[in-house]
């Protein structure tokens, strides 16, 4: 049963990183190589300081590592978190899949029965 919760709030850590579109762009940023803190903060216009509150929730999501390159700090994408987020999301699309499959059954069902029954009133007219 830990484990389950260590799951729970490792997925809370994930999604709540992913939530904000400045720490996404990082991250699409960072799946094309490593950058350093200067070149992650360049486009987005906020302050350094911002920048790093947003590197330190998506490295303690466990999305992101930085490691010191004598003045400068490299950051680099750690996608295996990802991939938990994924296999969650991946279990929810195959249950609404399944959901709006059958809906859209019921639907042409519920079609073929108003056109049978369209047909028999125009018929009986």
């Amino acid at each position: 049963m830990v484990k389950r919760e260590t799951v729970a709030l490792d997925l809370d850590a994930i999604f709540a990183a992913l939530s904000h579109p400045i720490r996404r762009a990082m991250l699409e940023r960072l799946a094309g190589g490593d950058a350093t803190v200067s070149e992650l903060a360049r486009p987005h216009g906020v302050s350094l300081p911002a920048i790093s509150r947003h590197l330190r929730v998506l490295e303690a999501a466990g999305l992101l590592k930085e490691e010191p390159d004598g003045r400068v700090r490299r950051c680099q994408i750690d996608a295996a978190p990802l991939s938990a987020a994924f296999g969650w999301l991946t279990r929810y699309r195959v249950l609404w899949e399944d959901r709006f499959a059958r809906l859209a059954e019921h639907l042409e069902e519920t079609r073929k029965k108003e056109r049978k029954e369209e047909r028999k009133h125009a018929h009986n007219r």
